[in-house]
């Protein structure tokens, strides 16, 4: 078919008819996008759940290892008395029911559905600019964590501190948080129960911050949140879309190894510096 008019006459007619944006050839139902997103995280939540009950009761792990000879490392257990359905029912309902930064801290003050909050001396919830347009999202509390009662005020968190100003991030403009809000006892990693009965929390806490860009440390952070499974060497580099019905717009996402991870493994931390050079890059880029 022959064009009768230049292409650059027809895009300066559809600029002046206010038409700014190119779409697909197929329309898009961004609801259904939306739902499709938030039915995916509700069936992970439900799995988590599911996982740390089938942990619970099954059989204990065997304390060998064949193939190298060493002792395996003790299995994780849930906290005593783990975490039921209706927990996570309610911390979906109490955190849906928020509406601020500070609604999601008193709810959270009030929830005992965490069997965490009976070890830990104090909730661990987050710091920062609750419009930064970074979020930050890491495992669980440490001891210096548990003492103040915020998130990242250790030598996790001084290194965390250097790696953000390395990009012009400066830790007051960041808001940052963890995957539980509470120390594991023990020094141990948080079980999924206790990940799931906290992710509702987590979750509404990035609805109402609505970042530009969401940043998550280490596997346990990335695999709950952003629903990636895998080794985090292979997560990492990648971008990913983070949204939900409730959100205003969708948000990209990455994940980072976690500096407390660098800290015993600084040969690390040449790659790290690439991830953050790409969340520069794509913050200039989101403007």
């Amino acid at each position: 078919m022959e064009t009768l008019q230049h292409p650059q006459d027809i895009l300066a007619w559809h600029l002046s008819a206010g038409v700014d944006e190119a779409m697909g050839e197929q329309p898009l139902d961004r609801y259904a996008v939306a739902l499709e997103a938030a039915e995916k995280r509700a069936a992970q939540t439900e799995a988590l759940l599911k996982t740390a009950e089938a942990e619970r009761a099954g059989p204990p792990t065997s304390t060998s290892n064949r193939s190298s000879g060493r002792p395996a490392p003790t299995p994780v257990r849930p906290a005593e008395g783990g975490v039921s359905e209706d927990a996570v029912k309610n911390a979906v309902e109490l955190a849906g029911q928020a509406k601020t930064i500070d609604d999601l801290r008193t709810a959270l003050d009030g929830f005992d559905g965490c069997p965490l909050k009976k070890t830990a001396m104090n909730l661990v919830f987050a710091n920062g600019d609750p419009a930064a347009r970074v979020m930050v999202i890491g495992d669980v509390p440490g001891e210096d964590e548990d003492r103040q009662g915020a998130p990242f005020v250790g030598p996790s968190g001084q290194l965390l501190d250097k790696m953000l100003a390395s990009i012009g991030l400066e830790r007051a403009d960041v808001f940052t948080s963890n995957t539980v809000f509470w120390r594991p006892p023990g020094k141990r990693s948080a079980n999924l129960g206790e990940i799931a009965v906290c992710l509702p929390f987590v979750e509404r806490m990035v609805e109402i911050v609505s970042p530009q860009v969401l940043i998550t440390l280490g596997e346990a952070a990335t695999h709950s949140l952003l629903g990636q499974q895998g080794n985090l060497s292979r997560l990492r580099s990648r971008w990913f879309t983070y949204e939900n019905p409730r959100m205003s717009h969708p948000i990209a996402a990455c994940a980072l190894y976690h500096p407390s991870f660098l800290l015993t493994s600084p040969g690390m931390k040449r790659q790290a510096w690439q991830d953050l050079l790409a969340i520069q890059a794509k913050l200039a880029e989101l403007g």
